[in-house]
This record gives C-alpha cells, structure tokens and sequence, in this order.
C-alpha cells in the first residue's frame, strides 16, 4: 500500500511516498477500512514541521475516513460497507480522558492515516455521518469534535447564548456552525474582510477585524451591550487570551484550544479573578462525545466547509498551502 513517512528531522521537505506492506486481514475484534480521506490540522502540521518530536518513519494525520473492508470476529460495531471516522484519542472512550491519551494520538505517537489501508480495533472507529462523502467526515475527528467539546461538553450553548469565534480555520467555522444550529448568536473575529463575508455567509451575526480594531474585546463588549459573551473559543493562545477574557461576561468560559498566537505569556489574573472566568484548556474529546456529534450534525443538516483538495501525494504541498494561511474551512487530503 501507498503510505507517506516523515523522516528525521522532521519537515515538509522530508515527507517521503513510500511503498509498505499490506496489513492484512483483521483479527478478533478488528476491521479493515480502505481510507479515502484526511484532513489537516495545525496538531498535524506541528508535528511534520518538528514541533512535536515523534519517531523518525512516522505516519502522519490523525484523522481518516473511508469504508470497512473487512471485520474480525467478536466485531459489533461495524460491518463490511460502514462508512466510518477515525478517533483522535483511539483509547479515550467515555468519561474522563486515561492518562496514557495523549501518548497515543494517530500521527504523533503512533501512526497515522496517510496511508491507503489500516487494520485496527474496532473502537479505533466510529460510524461517519449518513450520505457524507468521505471528504466530510475526515474533518470531524479533530475539528469537529473540538469545537462540538467546546460549546456543549465543557460549555452550555444554548438557544439564546453568545459565542465569539476566532478566524476562519476548522475548528472556528465549526463553532459557528454548531452555534447558530443551537440557537445561539455568533461574534466573529478575522483580518480579512472577504473572510469575515463567508463568515457572514455562514451565519455569523456580527463581525469584527481585529487588524483594524485591535482591542477586539473592548468591542465584543460595545456588541453585547457591555455584558459580554458566554463562550469564546480561543484558538490563538497567550497572545489574545487578555482580549478574549475582556470579552467575555461575568462567570462566562473561555474554552482555549490553540495556542497560534503565543505558547506562554502574561495573563491578566486580576481580570479572570474579578470576572469569575473559567478558562478551560481541551484537547478534542472521547468516542462517546464523537458519536452525540455525529447525531447532532446529522439531526440538524450540517455539512462542513472544505477548502481545496491535495492527492495524498502532495502532502507536503498541501501543509504549505495550509502555513499560507489562505484556506478557509478544512484542508483535505484524497487518499
């Protein structure tokens, strides 16, 4: 089968399409699933560009789509010509996530789904949406369930709240979409005029260009009629954390996923404090948390925003379109 490798040191340039063996057919408990997409995340993207030491030969992507081929026995789960979703956290089932999780994500500390094949448990998996391409349900194992953790688990969206989302990538457009399906009304931040129209487009109730109003929250709360937001979901990190607790109500939550703009910094402990702000660090979520997201997009018609297609082959090319910037939705990859 078709796989691509990241060779040490890790860069795009040492990304490597390569021949491997075959998996073969699947044993107690496993399937066999013929992969046909994956989509790309700034976790993938940290790791093919040395951010996050793996082993030198690693297959990249943690998330992949495709159909079952195969089933072994003692298989419940999944029959032979399931459309099914990888897992982010392949041992994280439900509850509270096992401390041995974040050792053990596709792409980073085991291998990933830039490859054509792949035999696993059964509960590496999950059923994808119904009459979603594979395309699709690629963008949920990361993204997707991100931003479903985001406003639902650790927060409570619902009919009637107020969310601030920030720029337009995966995990952001998610957000927006799942907001406005709940009822809620969405603030969205960008510096680009023309994507905070598709913003706009996807239903986004007010905007704002942090390029031309820097202090971004001091508006949110100029938007809100000073009381503020309930949820931001804060993708940049140390550097707009200040702006994004200055938006939010008193007791509101700030889910903080990313850290694009800042790794450390200062934080305004005095603002958190007299605020009564829950600043909440996540990292996607469980199975269980998967499949209530995957009933929620399918219950309220929800289709994810894909940006442009890259042939498995061009991966690298693909993360360089993606460190440009440019994109706005999820970037896929067709395997």
């Amino acid at each position: 089968m078709r796989a691509v490798q990241l060779r040490a040191p890790a860069s795009l340039d040492n990304l490597t399409l390569t021949d491997l063996p075959d998996p073969g057919d699947p044993g107690p408990g496993e399937i066999r699933v013929r992969l046909a997409a994956s989509s790309l995340n700034f976790h993938d993207f940290a790791v093919v560009a040395g951010m996050i030491p793996t082993a030198d030969g690693r297959i990249p992507m943690s998330d992949g789509a495709g159909t079952v081929e195969a089933v072994g026995e003692r298989v419940t789960d999944h029959k032979v010509g399931d459309h099914v979703v990888s897992l982010f956290f392949p041992f994280w089932i439900d509850g509270a996530a096992p401390s041995t999780a974040f050792t053990q994500v596709p792409g980073d500390g085991i291998d990933g789904y830039a490859r054509e094949v792949v035999v696993t448990p059964q509960h590496w998996f999950t059923r994808a949406p119904k009459g979603w391409s594979a395309a699709e349900a690629a963008t949920l194992t990361c993204a997707g369930l991100t931003a479903w953790r985001a406003l639902f688990v650790d927060g409570a969206t619902q009919p009637g709240s107020t969310v601030l989302v920030q720029g337009s990538g995966g995990v952001s457009v998610f957000a927006l979409q799942f907001a406005k399906a709940a009822g809620a009304r969405v603030i969205a931040t960008s510096s680009s005029d023309a994507k905070l129209d598709r913003l706009k487009a996807l239903g986004a109730d007010e905007l704002i260009n942090y390029k031309d109003v820097p202090a971004w929250g001091a508006k949110t709360l100029e938007l809100t009629g000073g009381r503020g937001v309930d949820t931001v979901v804060e993708i940049g990190g140390a550097g707009t954390l200040d702006q994004s607790m200055v938006a939010t109500r008193v007791g509101g939550h700030v889910a903080l996923i990313g850290v694009l703009a800042g790794i450390v910094g200062p934080v305004k402990t005095a603002l958190l404090m007299s605020k009564n702000l829950r600043v909440q660090g996540l990292t996607v979520g469980s199975r269980a948390q998967q499949l209530a997201m995957i009933a929620g997009v399918e219950t309220n018609g929800i289709r994810p925003v894909l940006d442009q297609h890259f042939p498995l082959e061009n991966l690298a090319d693909a993360f360089r379109h993606q460190a440009a910037n440019a994109h706005f939705g999820k970037i896929i990859v067709d395997i």
